[in-house]
């Protein structure tokens, strides 16, 4: 790749990352949220990883990484889900909100998001859904490029 592109490429990352981060953030009050926040924060990556290649990659992840940030936004996900059913009865009630007045005044209160409309567990299950997101893009991008290598090495044989 050329030199200019290599020196646009990771500023440019840097932007999506952060804007990703703040598709997520912000999720619950503006359009989008935890799936085009992760995704956008993949595209950045991914950005990286295409013109960069696999070895001289600015952003790298290790396998144990990714496997261990997927499986945080997996495990989130089913505890905030576990944790309405059984204090409400239904998975992923949205605690924090309590429309129906079933959930104790402690579990509202853990999960009671400091803003004035409430959320409720919405930003949290948004942060998980990022992560997931997040890795599951990047690790098809990730298999492409190995792929590719591998195939080389198997021509060259």
């Amino acid at each position: 790749m050329s030199t200019i592109l290599k020196i646009f490429v990771f500023p440019a990352a840097l932007i999506l990352i952060c804007y990703g981060a703040l598709t997520i953030l912000g999720g619950h009050i503006t359009p989008g949220g935890g799936f085009q926040g992760g995704a956008i924060i993949a595209s950045g990556i991914i950005f990286c990883l295409i013109v960069y290649g696999l070895k001289e990659s600015p952003i790298k992840f290790s396998h144990n990484f990714m496997a261990s940030i997927e499986s945080i936004g997996a495990l989130g996900y089913v505890f905030l889900g576990l944790a309405g059913l059984f204090t409400t009865g239904f998975f992923l009630y949205n605690l924090g909100v309590d429309l129906y007045h079933i959930v104790p005044p402690n579990i509202v209160n853990i999960f009671d998001y400091p803003d004035p409309l409430h959320a409720g567990i919405i930003p949290y299950l948004n942060f998980v859904v990022g992560l997931k997101v997040l890795v599951g893009l990047s690790a098809v991008v990730i298999t492409f490029l190995e792929s590719e290598k591998l195939l080389k090495n198997m021509e060259s044989k």
